[in-house]
């Protein structure tokens, strides 16, 4: 899979732009504050429909523009698809394909597929878990595209849960009864898109963590494959029914927790059950008695090792599912030494396509030389 034609119409710096793209390795090179990121940007929007910069889709919207449209001409097994999305702020999004509209925007996520290596990476190994719950929620719709359904309903029950037990607190009597009546049909909605968010991040989980001891065995000195590990931990712990041997444990669990609960997250007005709540732990060390969460423990190196690894066993999954996703590298190899340079290098270099930017063309190591695009005060021309 690779893009050959990306086109943008008041994304994020652009009036327009117009950028014919190749198979291999393509390398973005400009100063800082030119733009070059705002290209791989657009590229991920497609795939994941969210940006890995920003939470909301405002920023993306040139200033002073209505609205924003970003548009690519995509090669997969010797097809060509347009994938469109169309950015309206205050209303909805819209998407096409080959021009034709989609019924949902969602339906357009993971047409295209990428993998995007940042700075920000970071966050995935020192950050709070909600930047973990990103990553895996990212790679499940990536995956089975179907997800962002799932996710969507999830969300969607969750905010009104939250506004109903932000009322409930100061409720009497027959009002308070209502609203107890109405809180059973949002634990019910939570249930039922909670369990299927769970169990798929918990299978995400163990199909991921064979890859990723052995990425980061490729880039971390030293290291083997069984030093690395990652696990998920689920607030909502599974339960069997007494009274129904055949009841999902999850859904017993689930509906056992939020019962056992409901006091607290009436008098807090917030929902302290689900998988909103979950983590996934990583873990670093040669052995289950030496082992200590990257978070806290690892240095500044091990760190950026283990994000790098989350990223290449992203990667490699994806590939396993029979697809080769677009590689982004964006702005990373100025975060690393010379070493972790060359060995993420060529570990990539082999991609159908991989987007590189970067502040000097130097930062680029030799292995991934391809075509290249000078990114200057709005323009994109080739080098």
């Amino acid at each position: 899979m690779h893009v050959a034609h990306l086109q943008l119409h008041d994304f994020r710096s652009y009036p327009a732009v117009d950028v014919a793209l190749e198979p291999g390795v393509n390398v973005f090179v400009g100063s800082n504050g030119q733009g070059k990121t705002n290209l791989v940007e657009a590229i991920d929007y497609l795939s994941r429909l969210s940006s890995h910069r920003v939470a909301t889709d405002a920023p993306l919207i040139r200033a002073g523009a209505n609205q924003a449209v970003v548009r690519a001409a995509v090669v997969r097994e010797g097809r060509t698809a347009t994938l469109e999305v169309e950015l309206n702020p205050g209303r909805a999004n819209r998407a096409r394909v080959n021009r034709s509209p989609l019924p949902r925007v969602r339906d357009l996520a993971g047409i295209v597929r990428t993998v995007v290596f940042s700075p920000e990476d970071l966050a995935l190994v020192k950050g709070d878990p909600g930047q973990r719950r990103r990553f895996l929620d990212d790679l499940l719709v990536l995956r089975t595209p179907r997800m962002a359904g799932v996710i969507a309903d999830y969300e969607r029950a969750l905010k009104q849960r939250n506004s109903l037990l932000k009322t409930m607190y100061a409720a009497r009597g027959s009002a308070r009864e209502a609203a107890l009546a109405t809180l059973s049909v949002w634990d019910e909605a939570l249930v039922r898109a909670g369990t299927e968010l769970l169990r798929a991040r918990q299978a995400l989980a163990a199909d991921l963590a064979p890859y990723l001891g052995k990425a980061y065995e490729s880039v971390a000195r030293g290291a083997s494959r069984d030093d690395a590990r990652l696990e998920y931990a689920a607030n909502v712990p599974p339960q069997a029914d007494p009274e129904d041997p055949d009841a999902d444990p999850l859904v017993t669990g689930f509906r056992a927790e939020l019962a056992r609960r409901q006091s607290d997250e009436i008098g807090r007005g917030v929902t302290l059950v689900g998988p909103h709540r979950d983590d996934l732990v990583l873990t670093l060390g040669p052995g289950d008695e030496a082992r200590l969460p990257v978070r806290g423990y690892a240095s500044h190196g091990e760190s950026w090792s283990f994000a790098l690894a989350l990223r290449l066993a992203s990667y490699d999954l994806l590939r396993a599912d029979g697809d080769d996703p677009i590689l982004i590298l964006d702005d990373v190899f100025a975060e690393l030494d010379r070493d972790r340079r060359t060995q993420l290098a060529e570990l990539v270099a082999g991609a159908e396509q991989v987007l590189v930017t970067a502040a000097v063309a130097a930062d680029v190591p030799e292995q991934l030389q391809g075509a290249t695009f000078i990114v200057e005060a709005g323009e994109v021309r080739r080098a």
